[in-house]
């Protein structure tokens, strides 16, 4: 055996422990998922597989028309186009900030806003649900301490899905902080002091330095934020239950309750596919108009 191919298999020894923890915890569910989305496997099915029948393209079929799938990808398509951005802006300003020579108690500031993302989700939701209660609310008990009249956050459709938002958007703000903060220590000193000597004001240093320094971690950064944000699933199903009026059913919301409430295992299957495609289509969008920004900036 020659020395390259005694390297090459020695190589493959080395990966094939991570590639089989791969293959046994992704791919083989992945494929699972697919075919099952193929099948019209029910409760039934999975007392007994004799009752399972292949359906081909007719889950994928049956969700295009469902109308409730519309709406949810609406509702999810409304969370990702005003939380991202909301997001990302409350990250990229955080993380200029703090990086700023002029801010104090870095440490501890950098915690503070760090530590709704390491809190469980599901029990900060319930704090918001109390928070912005109807009635019991501090949200609105300070709205009426300076006149205003209280607000329905979560029983009213056309405050739901904002209040939902903003829940998501501070939950989440502080992890991309922190990549964010990491990004700007790269960016080299010199270049902001050179924009100073030539009378660069703060604002012209951060769209002609910081902007296109940021630009490959505001990609990545953007790119993980919206695959997550169209996950969205845990934040109606504790504070809203879907409602009201259906306003904050989301993609993955239906694929629970396809799958767990009616026992519709395969046409939950196909809709995460669909949803996977989805996520698929906007990715590529936003590395196209990446690539489109980018260029602009490098001109």
């Amino acid at each position: 055996m020659k020395a390259s191919q005694r390297e090459g298999l020695a190589a493959w020894g080395f990966v094939a422990p991570a590639l089989s923890v791969i293959a046994l915890f992704f791919v083989l569910p992945v494929v699972a998922g697919l075919l099952l989305s193929l099948t019209d496997f029910d409760i039934y099915a999975l007392a007994d597989l004799r009752n399972l029948r292949w359906q081909g393209l007719a889950n994928y079929l049956r969700v295009l028309e469902m109308p409730l799938f519309w709406t949810s990808l609406a509702n999810t398509a409304y969370f990702v186009a005003f939380g991202v951005p909301l997001s990302l802006a409350l990250s990229l300003g955080a993380a200029v900030l703090l990086q700023s020579p002029l801010a104090r108690f870095k440490p501890l500031f950098r915690t503070a806003l760090f530590a709704p993302v390491v809190t469980t989700l599901v029990a900060v939701a319930v704090i918001w649900r109390y928070l912005f209660h109807v009635k019991y609310g501090w949200v609105n008990h300070g709205l009426q301490a300076i006149g205003l009249d209280p607000i329905d956050w979560l029983g009213d459709p056309n405050w739901s899905m904002p209040t939902i938002i903003l829940f998501a958007a501070w939950k989440n703000f502080g992890g991309n902080m922190i990549i964010f903060i990491a990004a700007l220590q790269a960016v080299p000193q010199d270049l902001y002091d050179a924009a100073r000597l030539d009378g660069a004001r703060s604002w012209a240093q951060f769209w002609h330095i910081t902007l296109p320094s940021l630009a490959p971690t505001v990609l990545m950064v953007s790119i993980l934020t919206t695959a997550g944000y169209f996950q969205l699933f845990a934040e109606p199903y504790v504070m809203t239950q879907g409602g009201p009026l259906q306003s904050t059913v989301s993609v993955l919301y239906l694929m629970y309750e396809e799958g767990f409430k009616w026992w519709n295992l395969g046409a939950a299957s196909s809709v995460a596919f669909v949803l996977f495609v989805i996520i698929l289509i906007v990715t590529r969008g936003l590395l196209a108009l990446h690539r489109r920004a980018f260029g602009e900036v490098s001109a």
